[in-house]
């Protein structure tokens, strides 16, 4: 059996992309995309990629395939999780999983219940795996991110990289 240290073994420095899924905004207003960027940067991770694209579902399966063919280990998302008619993100992004990793959406909802109750019901988070690479969505505003990040992503996102390199 392995130790708790031999359980967690990780990758120091992650070569991390940041994609932020919008219509109406810009580099210039995305506050989600910062932190996201600013919480990697400060956990030792490089950005090696930032976009903020249209929420369509075509351009969004095009840039994470670009992504996925390219030396990123993991692409972090946010924005068009919701249930309105275009938040379209889960459908472009989880018909390219090989691997979904339901706990993720799990606890996000969860945790994300104990800060803002019921309406957490109505998140779509997903993260799963592509050609070995962690692919993280998660909804666009500052808190949920901030949830994401600090209680769920940093805490693991060496790990999964060392278990997707396996």
């Amino acid at each position: 059996m392995l130790s708790h240290e031999e359980h967690k073994r990780h990758v120091k420095s992650v070569r991390c992309a940041v994609l932020t899924f919008s219509d109406s905004r810009t580099e210039k207003s995305d506050d989600s995309g910062k932190l996201i960027k600013n919480l990697l940067a400060e956990g030792g991770h490089e950005i090696v990629a930032y976009q903020v694209i249209k929420d369509d579902l075509d351009s969004i399966q095009k840039a994470v395939k670009d992504l996925i063919d390219s030396d990123v280990q993991a692409i972090l998302t946010n924005g068009g999780t919701g249930i309105s008619k275009k938040d379209v993100t889960i459908e472009a992004i989880s018909v390219l999983l090989d691997k979904k990793l339901d706990g993720f959406g799990d606890i996000f909802r969860f945790l994300s219940y104990e800060h803002m109750g019921s309406a957490a019901m109505m998140s779509r988070a997903l993260a799963g795996v592509i050609k070995s690479k962690i692919v993280i969505c998660m909804p666009g505003s500052v808190d949920a991110v901030e949830l994401g990040m600090k209680k769920l992503i940093l805490p693991e996102l060496g790990h999964m990289i060392w278990e997707t390199s396996k």
